[in-house]
């Protein structure tokens, strides 16, 4: 192999914690990372020739597909570059990984146990086959992530076959333990398991996903053997060369959950003390022939070096245009049994979206996956609410949010939008759904209501 130093590319259009730290990872190794994203990244075309800049070696691809309205574009953008150079986490295995009814299918295909499940086009086909899950299952998007679009359902009710402008499905749950569901993340990079780590859903809830707040312990040196080659040959049949792949234990065996190539490394590491940034970047490094020290990986994974790299471009001043959206806004709230359209008011001073009982009974919204508590102008300490995901249509824009519920009965509006929304628009107050005129009140500042 060479002793030249391989210039690795991570193809990354987010700040995220896991971008960073491979790159670090790289320069840790004695190697050169280059963070390829908009600030410097292209593809020119001339003559005949093709030329990446920055120029790179080979690529691993960190695209987070599901967190973005069109996967197709970014898919495409991959694509173009893992024609040209040598690609981890090539963009046709990330595609069927983040479709989560795609890998399940293609994993029983392989003999590989997935938990019953069921995608119908139609709302007639979807609910003509629910009742094989018994009276409770797991309702997913097939594109989600952090465990939003997923819902523990009464299967006694119908449910829709899309959420928002997204494909939904039906599927078996799977828990042998009524007291505390858990799960099994391991991660594999190449063919080797870098670690791995039972996951604990938090109190009032049944997801495990550690950005949910679910616990975690270490599972590296205990797990089962059958745990394990699942876990091996999973990310084998999906084509991925690092992934976090879940399980479950059922009675008759482990199952395959869901096959990640974008899995977070905090929770890992967290459970491990091991990261897996300096595994990624060797496997890059040596599939161009490029040489790394063993021991400079096990030293380099005994911590999580998320840091802003060295190889960051400036970053590109940031646009101050934000979508407007108004003090009383039109949306489409949507559950697991329906959506409708409904009048929100815009509440900056409001930490979460809040929706009012009926309308949330009206669209399935639940079931309810925890309580949190909501300060308060008139009760001193604030007050329990039950908290249930909704996705809510603004525009062209889709939000999954957790939001609190409330009898808003005596309220003018049903919803109330809160910062988790807000963020991303710039309020404008004279802007009202509700009447033909902009309005502005006579202090020329947003009005909320007491309580919130």
């Amino acid at each position: 192999m060479s002793s030249d130093s391989v210039r690795v590319g991570v193809l990354s259009l987010h700040n995220s914690k896991e971008t960073k730290a491979i790159c670090n990872a790289v320069e840790d190794l004695g190697h050169e990372p280059v963070w390829l994203r908009e600030e410097n990244a292209a593809v020119s075309v001339e003559d005949g020739d093709v030329s990446v800049e920055p120029a790179v070696d080979v690529i691993a691809n960190r695209l987070l597909l599901s967190n973005t309205d069109q996967p197709a574009e970014l898919l495409g953008l991959a694509t173009t570059f893992e024609r040209i150079r040598p690609m981890l986490n090539e963009p046709d295995a990330v595609l069927a990984s983040i479709h989560k009814f795609a890998t399940a299918a293609t994993l029983a295909d392989w003999n590989i146990r997935v938990p019953d499940a069921l995608l119908a086009l139609s709302n007639d086909r979807l609910n003509e086959g629910r009742e094989r899950f018994g009276d409770v299952g797991v309702y997913k998007t097939a594109i989600g992530t952090h465990g939003g679009g997923t819902w523990k359902v009464d299967l006694t009710e119908r449910v829709n076959p899309k959420v928002g402008n997204r494909q939904a499905f039906l599927q078996q749950l799977i828990d042998r333990d009524d007291e505390k569901h858990r799960d099994l993340r391991v991660y594999v990079v190449g063919d080797e398991i870098v670690g791995s780590m039972y996951r604990y859903a938090p109190e009032g809830d049944w997801r495990t996903n550690v950005a949910l707040g679910g616990a975690v312990e270490d599972a590296t040196d205990d797990m089962p053997q059958e745990a394990a080659d699942t876990a091996l040959y999973a990310a084998e049949v999906m084509g991925l060369d690092y992934a976090g792949v879940d399980l479950v234990e059922g009675y008759d065996g482990w199952y395959v959950l869901e096959v990640n190539p974008t899995a977070g490394f905090k929770g890992l590491f967290e459970a491990t003390g091991t990261s897996p940034a300096p595994h990624i970047a060797r496997l890059a490094i040596e599939t161009v022939g490029g040489e790394v020290d063993d021991d400079a990986v096990e030293r380099v994974a005994a911590s999580l070096d998320d840091s802003r790299p060295s190889c960051a471009p400036a970053p590109k001043p940031s646009s101050t245009e934000q979508p407007d959206i108004g003090y009383i806004e039109e949306v489409v709230v949507t559950g697991t049994s329906g959506s409708t359209q409904a009048l929100a008011k815009s509440d900056t001073g409001a930490t979460r979206t809040s929706i009012d009982t009926q309308l949330a009974a009206e669209i399935g919204a639940g079931p309810i996956k925890s309580m949190t508590r909501v300060k308060s102008g008139s009760v001193k300490g604030g007050k329990a609410r039950p908290v249930v995901d909704l996705v809510i249509g603004i525009g062209g824009n889709q939000h999954t949010v957790t939001a609190s519920v409330e009898d808003r009965g005596h309220m003018e509006y049903p919803l109330l939008l809160g910062r988790d929304i807000l963020t991303d628009y710039r309020v404008d107050v004279r802007r009202r759904a509700d009447t033909d005129e902009t309005e502005r009140d006579e202090a020329g500042e947003i009005l909320e209501e007491e309580e919130e």
